[in-house]
């Protein structure tokens, strides 16, 4: 289930969270953050690749990219036993901005978006069928947990892809991580 925490920025123990769709897309529209509810029923086999996903995800892939201007997508998908789920993980939970709008679309799995703003930490736990787009410059990390299963669809408008100014503010590490949330032990 698709779960909003909303903490103060200065209190990660005094954190509340809200299940019901609208009332996440509200909060996050009044954040200026865009979050969707898409169809994200293709079957995908273990094996595919960047190609194949995209494929069953085109006629969605191509409207963004008419609607929003992005001129390349990508694919990030990883598992339990990618070797290299630590390091990801570790690349995406620091603090950070992107100088381009940063728009994902979760096709398998769940993992954990926190957007940092104006004294607030939202915290979207994401899954299948979520859609979020968050504004350049917005402050904001990603924690797949240490045992990651996701797919999500990435769409840019730079055609170097994820390119991250990270903040060095260690708020990042000072709130639950998704192995930490209710429910979520991994």
């Amino acid at each position: 289930m698709t779960t909003l925490y909303v903490y103060p920025d200065s209190q990660p123990d005094q954190g509340r969270h809200i299940d019901d769709d609208a009332a996440i897309t509200r909060i996050l529209a009044d954040a200026g953050i865009g979050f969707e509810r898409w169809d994200a029923s293709q079957e995908l086999p273990p094996g595919a690749d960047q190609e194949a996903i995209l494929a069953a995800y085109a006629d969605d892939v191509e409207r963004l990219k008419r609607e929003r201007g992005f001129t390349t997508a990508d694919v990030v998908r990883l598992t339990p036993e990618h070797p290299q789920r630590a390091e990801f993980r570790e690349k995406f939970l620091d603090e950070h901005t992107h100088s381009e709008d940063e728009v994902r679309f979760f096709v398998e799995g769940s993992g954990l978006f926190c957007l940092h703003i104006d004294g607030e930490v939202l915290g979207l736990h994401a899954e299948a069928g979520d859609l979020i787009a968050v504004p350049a410059g917005t402050r904001h990390w990603f924690d797949m947990g240490p045992a990651p299963h996701f797919t999500a669809i990435r769409l840019f408008t730079n055609t170097e892809g994820w390119v991250a100014q990270f903040t060095g503010d260690g708020i990042a590490r000072r709130f639950p991580m998704l192995d930490a949330l209710p429910g979520q032990a991994q």
